[in-house]
C-alpha cells in the first residue's frame, strides 16, 4: 500500500513527538508535539507553547515540511522516500533531507550514465524530480527502498558527526538512531 496521506503520516509523527517536551539539552527549546517554539512563533502561534493546539502543528507539519519542499511531488513518484524525507526534514531541516536526496541520486546515478550529477542546492525542484523519476525507471521496483538506505545512512552519520562534536546532542543520540533510521 502506498502512503501518500500526509494526514496519517502527520498522525503517527505527532504520537512520535509525543506533548510539551522543555529539555535544556535540546537545542529547539521548548516544543510541543515536535514543532520548536521558534517554528511555532513565525507561523504566528503568540501563545504558551505547553498549550499549542494540535491542529495547529499539524497545519505546520503540512505547510513546511510537506508541501514547502515538494514532498507532495516525490510521494508521486516514490511515496515510501517522501515519507522518510518528511520524517528527516522535522527533524533535522528540510534542505538536509533534500540534500541527501541529492547526494544520494548522484552516487547512485552510475557516473552519469542514467541522468546528470544534481547541484546539491537542499532543494527538490524539477532537476531533483526528474533524476528521481529516472532513478526509479533504471532500477525498477528496488530503487525506492536503495534510495530510503542511502537516506537513512546519511542520516545515521550526520547523527554520529552530532554526538562526537556536541557532546550535548549524546544524550539523543540513542533515541535518534533508534526512532529515526530504518
Amino acid at each position: 500500500m502506498a502512503i501518500t496521506n500526509i494526514d496519517r503520516l502527520i498522525d503517527e509523527l505527532i504520537a512520535r513527538e509525543g506533548g510539551f517536551v522543555d529539555d535544556p539539552a535540546d537545542r529547539g527549546g521548548p516544543t510541543r508535539w515536535g514543532i520548536t517554539e521558534a517554528v511555532a512563533r513565525r507561523q504566528g502561534f503568540t501563545g504558551d507553547m505547553r498549550f499549542l493546539p494540535r491542529g495547529d502543528a499539524a497545519a505546520i507539519y503540512k505547510d513546511l515540511y510537506w508541501t514547502a519542499p515538494a514532498l507532495d511531488k516525490v510521494a508521486k513518484l516514490a511515496p515510501y522516500l517522501a515519507a522518510e524525507l518528511f520524517d528527516s526534514g522535522v527533524n533535522m531541516g528540510t534542505g538536509t533531507a533534500a540534500g541527501f536526496l541529492q547526494r544520494a541520486l548522484n552516487a547512485l546515478n552510475r557516473n552519469g550514465r542514467d541522468y546528470a550529477d544534481l547541484a546539491i542546492d537542499r532543494q527538490i525542484g524539477r532537476a531533483t524530480l526528474a533524476a528521481l523519476a529516472a532513478f526509479l525507471r533504471m532500477r525498477g521496483a528496488s530503487g525506492e527502498d536503495v534510495l530510503r538506505k542511502a537516506i537513512d545512512a546519511l542520516q545515521g552519520a550526520h547523527y554520529v558527526r552530532l554526538a562526537e562534536t556536541r557532546p550535548s546532542q549524546e544524550a539523543f543520540l540513542y533515541g535518534w538512531l533508534t526512532n529515526r533510521i530504518g
